[in-house]
This record gives C-alpha cells, sequence and structure tokens, in this order.
C-alpha cells in the first residue's frame, strides 16, 4: 500500500492541502481555495480566522472526495503557516473573538514607534533577534487584548487563548486538546528569546500580555495531537512558519545555505548555523528549525512586496493575468528608466520604513505597459538583491546559489534577473511550493519515516539554474539608478 505525508499550506491569500508520496516526496494531488483578505483602513489588513480553518479543511476534504487516495494511507500530518499573523480566541469554543490581524498590517506603528523612542530597540533585539517593526506579533497581540471587549478580562479568567494561526489551526484540528506553536513561529512574535527558546517575561511584561494566553513552544516535529479530518484521525508531525518550511524544503541544512521565496512578498533565509548571530546590521535573526533536538538559526530580510506587486498591476488594468507579466515584460529589452518602488505596505530589509508608500518613479512619454511592468519584476530582483548582499556582508563568507521558489519562481525573467543583479547562481526547485514540501519533510521525520535532514539533502534537486550575465556595466547602472530612485522616495518620505 502506497504511503503519503499530507501537508496544509495556510498562506496569505490562500490556503493548500498537497499530498506527497513518500516514496520519492512528489506531490500527487493538491487543492486550494483563496482567503478573503480585507483593508477597512489605510495600513490595515485583517482575515477571519475562523474562515481559514474552514477553508484548510475543506481543502483536504476535496483531495480525498476527488482523488482515488485512501485517507488510512496517510502516515502525518504537516503544518506550515503565513507567519505573525495574530489571533485571539474563545478557549471553550475556538470562536475568534476578533479578525486576524495580518502581517501586513501597520496599525500599531505608532506604538512601535513610542518604543524606539524610549530606547528599548535594542534590547528587544539582543534577545528576539527582531528589529521593533509592527510586522512582528506582539504589537498586534497588545491592541487586540486592549481593543477587543471584553478581551483583557477574559485572558486574566483564562477564557482566552491567543496565537499565530498554526496555533489556531491546531487547536481547532486536535478539538482543543493542543494549544502549541513551534521555534520557528514563536521566534517572529517579539515576545520569545531566540537564545534560551521561551517565551520572556520581560517582553511579556513590556508589552502587557499574560503568558497563560500564550501557546506550548516545541520543536519542528514530533507527535503534536491527532487531527480528525477526511473522516480518519491523523497525527500532526511537523510545524513550521513558512519561510522556515520553505528553508527545509530546499534542504538548506549547511551554513551559507540560502534560500528566497517569491510569493506575497520575497523573504529571503540564510542558514547561519547552529548560534544565534545577531548583528547591527538591518538583518533579523530567527531561528531556521529545530529537529531532533538540534537548532539552527538563519538571518533573514524580508522584502513585504512580491507577488502582491503582480496583483496590483492587475488590479489597476496593466496585466489581465500576473501569469503573463513574463511575455509582457520580455516585450522591451529593459524598464527605460523606470523603477517601481514596491512600498505597498513600507519596506522591509534594509531600510525597515513603516511609513514610505509605493512609487513608480522615471515615467517619461516614451514609457509603456511593457516597461513597467518590467521595472516591476526588476523591482522585485533589486530588493532581494540587497538583502542577499547584506547577508553576505553579515555572514563574513559567500553565500552558497540562490534557491527559489514560490509561485513567481516559475517567472524565468525574474530568476534570469535575479541572478544578473546578485552575481551568482539562482537554482529554480523541482518543486515550486516549497513550503508544503518542506512541511511534509518535518512530518515525515515526526512521524519517523524521513531519517533526519541528511536524507532529505541527499535527493534534493533542482529543476533549472540561471546564470548571471558577463554584462556587470549594465547590471551596475541599474542597481545605481535603483538607489537614486529608493533615495529620492525616502528622502520625500521625511519631509
Amino acid at each position: 500500500m502506497k504511503k503519503f505525508l499530507l501537508a496544509l499550506d495556510e498562506g496569505t491569500t490562500s490556503c493548500r492541502a498537497v499530498l506527497f508520496s513518500l516514496h520519492d516526496m512528489r506531490a500527487v494531488c493538491s487543492y486550494s481555495e483563496p482567503l478573503n483578505v480585507s483593508y477597512p483602513f489605510d495600513g490595515w489588513v485583517e482575515q477571519n480566522a475562523a474562515e481559514i480553518y474552514e477553508k484548510q479543511m475543506r481543502c483536504v476534504r476535496r483531495i480525498f472526495e476527488t482523488a482515488s487516495y485512501d485517507p488510512a494511507c496517510v502516515i502525518a500530518v504537516g503544518i506550515t503557516n503565513q507567519r505573525e499573523s495574530t489571533v485571539i480566541w474563545d478557549r471553550k469554543t475556538g470562536a475568534p473573538l476578533a479578525p486576524c490581524i495580518g502581517w501586513q498590517c501597520r496599525r500599531t506603528a505608532g506604538e512601535v514607534e513610542r518604543i524606539r523612542k524610549e530606547g528599548l530597540e535594542s534590547k528587544i533585539k539582543k534577545k528576539t533577534g527582531l528589529v521593533a517593526d509592527a510586522y512582528f506579533s506582539a504589537t498586534k497581540l497588545s491592541w487586540l487584548l486592549d481593543n477587543t471587549p471584553g478581551a483583557r478580562e477574559k485572558a486574566e479568567r483564562g477564557e482566552l487563548l491567543a496565537g499565530t494561526l498554526d496555533s489556531y489551526l491546531v487547536y481547532r484540528m486536535t478539538g482543543g486538546a493542543r494549544h502549541i506553536t513551534d521555534v520557528t513561529n514563536a521566534s517572529r512574535t517579539m515576545l520569545f528569546d531566540i537564545n534560551t527558546l521561551d517565551w520572556d517575561d520581560e517582553l511579556l511584561s513590556m508589552f502587557r500580555i499574560p503568558r497563560k494566553i500564550l501557546p506550548e513552544v516545541t520543536e519542528c516535529t514530533g507527535n503534536f495531537g491527532s487531527a480528525f479530518v477526511a473522516g480518519r484521525s491523523m497525527p500532526i508531525c511537523g510545524i513550521a512558519g513558512d519561510q522556515q518550511a520553505a528553508l527545509v524544503g530546499q534542504a538548506c541544512f549547511d551554513k551559507g545555505d540560502v534560500k528566497c521565496t517569491y510569493g506575497t512578498g520575497a523573504f529571503i533565509l540564510a542558514n547561519i548555523g547552529s548560534e544565534p548571530r545577531i548583528t547591527r546590521s538591518p538583518l533579523l535573526t530567527t531561528v531556521a528549525y529545530k529537529i531532533k533536538g538540534e537548532t539552527a538559526y538563519a538571518f533573514e530580510g524580508s522584502v513585504f512586496n512580491a507577488g502582491s506587486v503582480m496583483s496590483w498591476l492587475e488590479s489597476v488594468g496593466l496585466l489581465s493575468s500576473a501569469g503573463e507579466s513574463e511575455a509582457v515584460a520580455s516585450g522591451v529589452p529593459d524598464s527605460g528608466g523606470v523603477y517601481l518602488i514596491p512600498a505597498f505596505t513600507g519596506m522591509g530589509a534594509p531600510y525597515w520604513n513603516m511609513n514610505c508608500r509605493a512609487a513608480v518613479l522615471g515615467i517619461t512619454r516614451a514609457t509603456t505597459r511593457a516597461h513597467i511592468v518590467r521595472a516591476a519584476l526588476e523591482c522585485i530582483a533589486l530588493r532581494s538583491s540587497e538583502v542577499y548582499d547584506l547577508m553576505t556582508d553579515a555572514l563574513g563568507m559567500p553565500l552558497g546559489a540562490l534557491n527559489a521558489d514560490g509561485g513567481m519562481s516559475r517567472n524565468s525573467l525574474l530568476l534570469s534577473a535575479q541572478a544578473d543583479i546578485i552575481g551568482n547562481v539562482v537554482r529554480k526547485s523541482c518543486e515550486v511550493e516549497c513550503t508544503a514540501l518542506g512541511a511534509a519533510y518535518l512530518a515525515g521525520i515526526g512521524a519517523g519515516v524521513i531519517k533526519g535532514t541528511g536524507e532529505i539533502k541527499r535527493t534534493h534537486a533542482c529543476e533549472a539554474t540561471f546564470e548571471p550575465s558577463s554584462d556587470g556595466l549594465k547590471v551596475e547602472r541599474l542597481k545605481a539608478g535603483w538607489k537614486q530612485a529608493v533615495g529620492t522616495l525616502l528622502t520625500d518620505t521625511l519631509n
């Protein structure tokens, strides 16, 4: 009888269930559902956690309803999720008390500015590896407790629980039996000490968050309870935040291994080994994974908008679908001096500017739709290269080839531009959805059917490689124009 691992990939704009054959770890069946995202005010991003759970379970049911696979053949379930997004819910019913605050939400930017002015940012970074930013969960959770009627009182009475979406999914899937999160998701909250691998009492006090509402922190692999899905009980054996799951899916287990997931945003993680390294640079230090007692750390740089740039182009009529971006952009040899700065929700590393907004600069009467679309693709590669270069400097050694995955890695023009701009090879994964693959790998390790990271490393392969261009002068001109364009935008923001 064939055996399978089931991955639940809960993303920002869609959720997905993917069935992987244990024989070769190839996806044999998948089903996805779109998720609603609301923007009630400027800079606010919200979702409905109950809808996310229901649609995630629907994806699982659809796999077994529409395909000839027996749920009894599933050995274990792995979960990966959008990180930092924060939800509070009723302990008894599992019902959310308020909308889930999305990771892109900037409503708590004012609170973050207060923290910075009080000189608390260095303490936060020393403990958590993170910069003080509204991106992370701490200020979101504090806001929910302060602005949801009765929430703080319920929290004190033990009637309320809180966490990131992995915690919420596990709680609902196990019928309330487990309230847990893994080290990777915990490390994105701004409440977790990555040195001790535990919630930090000083940070909890700073943000006025009761420890008792937070989940137990676990490794990424293990037995995390039984989920009753598709008419059958299945053990949950793997959990990781989406970007760390992709790192596992790309087999980045050695120091200097680096990946970029081009999804709604573009997220670069570089494995830095078994010791956390807190740098003065704008890079984040995060937990990469903890597997069988062994912890690895990573540098991370976040580009908040990547695939969302294509969605914007579609919304304003410059693309009929995001999938046509490569064909349209290929109609011109370059962007004609046009630069699109994708700061729709501020800018992450290396700028960490919560207040700037997107702009298109350099438009002339000769500018066409193709130039703007090409500039949109190039801006993703340019922003990612800024992070890649920072990581190289901070690690003090050359990074390996950039392992690319995510929906936008299907765009060969993007990956070719990325190779040119970083001056290194870009490798496209055989599995575009490496987040789901990583979750499946973790579930396999947790269930004992995959021996460990060495086995994953030996079998990992890429689908295509992109070599950097020899035209270094063209690349330097492109990067110089980009730096000037960003400088202009940031100067305008300050003024």
